[in-house]
């Protein structure tokens, strides 16, 4: 959410930010609301004190008194429910345009629209290069029996599967060695809930504008949602709380994520990329102003050594402002190399926030001079599983079919160096 203060003293500054991201959210149209829902509030607030002065009155007057003083409070009170019910329409109004308005920019941040113009900063290892007829990650999970798309779509519907055999251990290899780095860093692991209310959407800002992707659990019956990320419940987990971040609060968390992927469409089924349930370990961090891109480099970096000791090639990646959600002011991908498609696929994405989703979260901290101020929030995917699982496979087959562990990653799978 924005700072309202400053987009009523510096409008510009969110039109140049709206602008650049190519949103068409009408800046001028909100603030004329803004100024008409300011202005019926303030009329409210003088009808309520002259309603509540007369009730005050009243007893105190004779019967000849109280008549004249009844008829104006009746017309007081209508007056006053006309305000309420034009204040309620101005506030829906208000909002539909309020809750869109997009965060402020990073000033490095790529001023490009669409994601095929994200700007590549850096690049690790050379692409692999085989001297063998490579396969598709699924091609060799399908003879080895470790993926089950067929059963999956049996018992779920299309766009599931099942996970079997070393691919699972291999998995769960992944994930511990992802754990133990993070934990070398200070961040306490947390197993988050993966159902939340729809105010913890509302919160982190997934809704009103991701609603369509996201799974709700019983319609009409709960007020329960299941999450599409661990930042939901981790970056909920301080509502309404005054947090000491005279050090950064670092937690890593682990979780199933679901997406409806409502409008999305697979050119090839068979891919495990990323379909309505997968797993993620992620990374969010409450910190001071002055600390959040301190930070930022911090998780970017952090994902980085990960897919460097795994010796994955990847590319890192400045996300152009025409492919950045409306919370973030930056934010970096990597994308692996993946053979089997020949192409680099986004397998992290790391956001600075800013106080965007603190505002709706009320997270604060008290500044040198004991003033409450909202902290900034940050959010880093450390692993994606089924992303990684595709470009260990294929980055690591050999000519026999089989998949070499990477070295990091052996101590995690008992010994074993290839399944």
């Amino acid at each position: 959410m924005i700072d309202l203060k400053l987009l009523r003293t510096n409008p510009e500054l969110y039109k140049d930010s709206a602008k650049k991201r190519w949103s068409n959210v009408d800046i001028d149209a909100f603030l004329v609301l803004d100024k008409e829902v300011v202005k019926l509030k303030q009329e409210i607030d003088e009808l309520r004190t002259i309603k509540n002065k007369v009730s005050r009155e009243i007893p105190t007057l004779s019967n000849e008194e109280k008549g004249p003083k009844i008829v104006e409070m009746k017309k007081v009170w209508e007056e006053l429910k006309q305000k309420e019910e034009a204040l309620r329409e101005k506030q829906v109004e208000f909002n539909e345009i309020y809750y869109c308005i997009p965060n402020l920019l990073d000033e490095t941040a790529a001023i490009w629209a669409t994601d095929e113009e994200n700007a590549r900063e850096y690049f690790f290892w050379e692409k692999t290069k085989f001297d063998f007829e490579l396969k598709p990650h699924y091609e060799i999970g399908e003879k080895k029996g470790w993926i089950d798309i067929p059963k999956g779509s049996e018992v779920s519907g299309s766009r599931f599967w099942y996970l079997k055999w070393d691919l699972v251990f291999l998995q769960f290899a992944i994930v511990n060695f992802a754990l133990s780095k993070l934990a070398e860093k200070w961040f306490s692991p947390v197993l988050p809930p993966v159902l939340v209310r729809e105010k913890a959407m509302f919160w982190t800002w997934f809704f009103p504008a991701d609603e369509d992707w996201i799974y709700s659990v019983n319609p009409w019956e709960d007020d329960l949602y299941l999450v599409g990320t661990a930042e939901v419940p981790v970056t909920s987990y301080h509502t309404e709380e005054v947090v000491n971040v005279d050090e950064p609060i670092k937690y890593v968390g682990y979780s199933p994520c679901f997406r409806r992927e409502a409008g999305a469409a697979w050119k090839d089924t068979r891919w495990i990329l990323r379909w309505h349930q997968f797993d993620k370990v992620e990374m969010v961090t409450f910190c001071k102003p002055e600390d959040s891109q301190k930070m930022h480099d911090e998780m970017v970096a952090i994902e980085e050594e990960i897919r460097q000791a795994l010796n994955i090639p990847y590319q890192k990646m400045n996300v152009c402002t025409g492919d950045l959600w409306n919370p973030a002011m930056k934010k970096y991908d990597l994308e692996a190399w993946m053979p089997g498609q020949e192409k680099y696929r986004e397998v992290t994405s790391c956001s600075n926030i800013w106080d965007f989703q603190s505002r709706r979260l009320n997270i604060k901290y008290r500044d040198k001079d004991d003033n409450l101020q909202f902290v900034h929030t940050l959010n880093g995917t450390v692993i994606a599983l089924s992303r990684c699982l595709i470009a260990i496979i294929e980055n690591y087959q050999d000519e026999n079919g089989d998949v070499i562990i990477p070295e990091v990653l052996v101590p995690f799978m008992w010994g074993k160096t290839k399944i």
